[in-house]
């Protein structure tokens, strides 16, 4: 068996001098800082390697959790000192060189002395700067195991001040490293900084930029013109000949260039004439070579393709998000893995400087990198509302309590413009008033004509208890006079009393607990603005306004998913006014375009037998 085996080994040449990988060897290639610095100035692909990711990381910024006055004050320290300006500096330096430095200074006349924050007094930060691995000088690494600064230089060096060289004490000093090395000796070697992130990625860069310039130097190769001569060498081995020859073509050139055309002498067809030939390059396949060599250059870096190289995702059902979702996670777990720890210290001497002490409760989280789109936030907007009204309805969470949680999501989520000064100037003042006045509602769901206080948001109108029944829910149209007068203008007759005009939201033969339905966040009124998409139709006998409005839809689609039921295929907004359209071509009417308003939400059981009442009462 071993005999087979060998000789199929001899065949394949699988383990033998003939397979071209056995001599593979690994070499480790030092890239010079003068190199590093050339590549990243003059290679775009190295540029962006370097630092797209710091830019990614530092973008969003960090959300301070805390008392908003603290919150605030913290945050003017960190503008103050334009930490996050300094910091994307400091990264970008960190991951081109291999390292760099954040000095911190308090006015310490010997900065040799450690900067204890226990010491440090509000405004005790005189400045935050940003040091180049090449402009400070770290000393011994402290290899002591019971150290604090276990890893760190005993001290830093600075050269170039005043005094000559200045000795810098650990405290005061935060170092942020590019590609880290593991080995022991490496790290001396290096004085404790790590590799640039170019270092492993440089053959994969140049090979990415070289291809699209071999590509782009056989441009001028692409077309070529050849002339075959009869007796060429006789004419060239003369000066006559040679000058000869040359204003021949000089002037077909010419000729070709004025009017396309060329001369040649001869019948084309015999070898005793000129034969003009021309002859082009074939780039088939190199730009897929040029892309291949790009994404590769991209996966060395460990950047999208989308986010490198600004390319579209491509492939059947391509989006590129979990691309950008994967790049943003691992960007995020560098925040909290790498860079949060390496800048733990200024943050604690940042917290000192800003409120003067050290409270307990205060900390941050790195903001979310993936931004989402108005339309994610609407709908993340109305999931979260829908489950504050499920807590506030089920009373498992007192209210005060949850008035301050919804207090902070709604002003954070930046939906809302200007809410957040309004709730300054609100303070924590009551929005309801607790005289006892009249029923805030009449019977028919309208205000009650002694209730002058303000409702916010206004309660839906529900039964005391949770037996299941069918369920009919409407807002009455408050300004039913201009509608009418708008019909009676077009020519409708059998309008519709303007007590009766409403929109309907909810018809649910099926029964079900009005307690699940919950009270709607859309307030006392709501009113549609002027314009939008407007229409005329008939439904059966009667002629309806159509209108569009998202918070109809997103208010029926709640009481849908309470387990009403809803005999359409879709819900569409609409008031009937009339009940008799005669001769009037539907399609020529100009809509009500003026604005719709609309009261409080009324509950009501179904009544089958609605259409008899009305007639009855008009």
């Amino acid at each position: 068996m071993w005999l087979i085996d060998g000789f199929k080994n001899f065949l394949s040449g699988i383990g033998t001098a003939k397979d071209k990988t056995l001599g593979n060897t690994h070499v480790f290639l030092p890239r010079t800082p003068e190199e590093i610095q050339a590549a990243y100035r003059g290679n775009w692909v190295a540029r962006k390697i370097v630092d797209i990711v710091p830019f990614d990381m530092l973008r969003e910024w960090r959300s301070w959790q805390a008392d908003p006055k603290q919150v605030e004050a913290i945050e003017a320290a960190e503008k103050a000192l334009s930490l996050q300006t300094k910091l994307l500096d400091a990264l970008r330096r960190a991951r081109r060189d291999g390292g760099a430095a954040l000095l911190i200074g308090d006015g310490a006349a010997d900065p040799s002395q450690p900067l204890v924050p226990e010491r440090l007094r509000r405004g005790g930060i005189r400045y935050v700067h940003v040091l180049g691995r090449y402009e400070i000088t770290p000393g011994q690494i402290d290899m002591h195991p019971e150290s604090p600064w276990f890893g760190e230089p005993v001290e830093w060096t600075l050269s170039g001040t005043k005094s000559g060289v200045q000795r810098i004490h650990p405290s005061r000093v935060i170092r942020l490293i590019g590609a880290p090395l593991l080995e022991v000796n490496a790290q001396a070697t290096e004085q404790g900084w790590g590799d640039s992130v170019l270092q492993a990625v440089f053959d994969a860069v140049d090979q990415a930029t070289s291809s699209a310039a071999y590509v782009n130097a056989m441009l001028p190769e692409a077309k070529q013109d050849i002339i075959f001569v009869p007796g060429l060498s006789r004419q060239l081995a003369t000066a006559k000949g040679t000058a000869d020859l040359t204003k021949r073509f000089e002037y077909a050139a010419q000729m070709k260039s004025m009017v396309n055309m060329l001369l040649l002498e001869g019948d084309g067809r015999s070898p005793e004439g000129e034969v003009y030939e021309q002859k082009q390059l074939s780039f088939t396949g190199l730009p897929d070579v040029v892309r291949l060599f790009l994404l590769v250059a991209s996966a060395a870096a460990d950047i999208p393709a989308t986010r490198l190289l600004g390319q579209s995702p491509q492939g059947m059902n391509a989006t590129g998000d979990s691309d950008t979702r994967n790049y943003y996670d691992r960007c995020a777990a560098e925040q909290k893995v790498v860079l949060t720890p390496a800048i733990a210290r200024l943050d604690e001497l940042l917290i000192r400087h800003a409120l003067g002490d050290r409270p307990p409760e205060v900390w941050y989280e790195w903001r979310p990198l993936y931004q989402p789109t108005q339309k994610e936030k609407a709908d993340a907007f109305k999931t979260i509302s829908d489950a504050v009204n499920v807590l506030a309805n089920a009373a498992v969470i007192p209210d005060e309590i949850l008035a301050k949680g919804v207090k902070g999501f709604v002003t954070d989520s930046g939906l809302l413009p200007g809410i957040d000064v309004a709730y300054d100037e609100h303070g924590d003042t009551p929005l309801t008033e607790d005289d006892p006045q009249a029923d805030q509602f009449g019977p028919d769901g309208q205000p009650a004509e002694g209730f002058t206080g303000t409702v916010v948001p206004f309660p839906a109108r529900q039964v005391a208890d949770a037996t299941p029944r069918s369920l009919y829910v409407s807002r009455k149209l408050l300004n039913g006079d201009d509608l009418l007068a708008w019909a009676g203008s077009q020519g409708f007759s059998d309008l519709m009393p303007a007590r009766e005009l409403h929109v309907t939201i909810a018809y649910s033969r099926q029964p079900l607990d009005w307690m699940k339905v919950g009270q709607t966040w859309q307030g006392e009124q709501l009113k549609i603005d002027a314009g939008g998409p407007r229409l005329i139709e008939r439904f059966g006998e009667a002629v309806v306004l159509l209108f569009a409005s998202s918070d109809l839809r997103w208010r029926w689609q709640e009481i849908i998913d309470a387990g009403a039921s809803w005999d359409h295929p879709e819900y569409q907004p609409h008031v009937t006014f009339s009940w008799n359209a005669g001769d009037i071509d539907l399609s020529k009417v100009q809509p009500y375009n003026g604005p719709l308003v609309f009261g409080p939400e009324i509950f009501e059981p179904i009544d089958e037998n609605w259409r008899a009442k009305l007639e009855a009462a008009e």
